[in-house]
Formats: structure tokens, sequence, C-alpha cells
């Protein structure tokens, strides 16, 4: 029992630290992108940027996402900042647990189902 309890507390533990290293996305809804020129444009201010590990840019859904590096920090005033200098309008902004890898592959599943 004693050895179960103690299993248990080491799992615990070891869970604990790996959602505190979740990844931490910002996912934002731009305005004004049309074409392939304005995804550019934006995915290179974005990746400029020291606390990014990658942009992920759909024109479609209008949504520019930033996946932070570990340990990292954007400001959301910063983003949108970026987002308006480049020309664009921001309405809205998030954070979100998802990799820009998974955020990806969400909309591409959503566009092959239609």
């Amino acid at each position: 029992m004693n050895k179960l309890l103690l299993t248990l507390l080491v799992s615990l533990t070891l869970l604990s630290n790996v959602a505190l290293a979740a990844t931490q996305t910002i996912k934002a809804n731009v305005n004004g992108m049309v074409c392939a020129f304005c995804a550019q444009g934006i995915a290179k201010k974005m990746r400029a940027q020291p606390q990014t590990q990658d942009v992920y840019v759909n024109l479609k859904q209008r949504i520019v996402a930033v996946e932070l590096k570990e340990g990292q920090s954007l400001p959301n005033e910063t983003v949108k900042s970026l987002i308006k200098d480049a020309g664009y309008d921001l309405t809205s902004i998030e954070m979100s647990e998802l990799s820009v890898a998974q955020i990806k592959a969400q909309f591409e599943t959503k566009q092959e189902a239609k």
C-alpha cells in the first residue's frame, strides 16, 4: 500500500511539472489580411520577436498564432502594436496551451471536413 501511495505521489509530482511547462501560444483574430503577402508580413514581424518559437497565419480564418519559447512571454500590447503597425486590425487575442502545429492541424481538419 505504501509503495502504491509513493508511486502515485511521484507520478502526480511529475505530471504537475509537465503541466507547468505547457506550451503557450498567443492566438489572435486579425482583420484586413487578404493575401499571402499579408500573411508573410505578419509572420515575419512575429518571428522577429526573440520570444517566438513558431508562427502560423491562416488567411481564411483570420488567425495569427504565435507559439512562445519555453519560459517566455509576449505582452498583449506588443502583439497589438505589431499587428497595428503592419496595417491590420486586431479583433481579439487569447492564450492557448496548444502548439502552433496543433492549431494548424485543427484548421486543416476543418477544411478537409468541408
